[in-house]
């Protein structure tokens, strides 16, 4: 697994974090609050055609951590990357991850 976030940290260090909901702001659909900064890594792809997404906590930008969703009504499956975030934030994304009945997520810890 050490070689698997190795690639990630790369990924993360050659690309630009963006911003798109701020921490404590609500999701337009679901009206959840967003328990850390919410984003993704600009000129990346994911599995839904869109950029890597992240969440970005109260510690840096260090990955230590992903979250892998699988998402009935959009059809998909993603890995969102932790940046920063401590061990309370890493929960209360995980719970934000699975508060609908559309969305299930686990947390995969980076333990290197």
């Amino acid at each position: 697994m050490t070689e698997f976030f190795k690639h990630i940290d790369k990924l993360v260090s050659q690309s630009e974090v963006v911003i798109e909901r701020a921490k404590n702001s609500a999701h337009h659909v679901w009206k959840c609050v967003y328990p850390v900064d919410y984003g993704y890594l600009k000129g990346t792809t994911s599995t839904d055609g869109e950029c890597v997404d992240v969440w970005v906590g109260s510690c840096g930008k260090s990955v230590n951590g992903v979250i892998c969703t699988v998402d009935i009504v959009k059809r998909d499956c993603e890995m969102k990357v932790l940046l920063g975030t401590t061990e309370s934030e890493m929960q209360a994304v995980l719970e934000f991850c699975n508060a609908t009945d559309g969305m299930k997520g686990i947390l995969v810890r980076r333990c290197d």
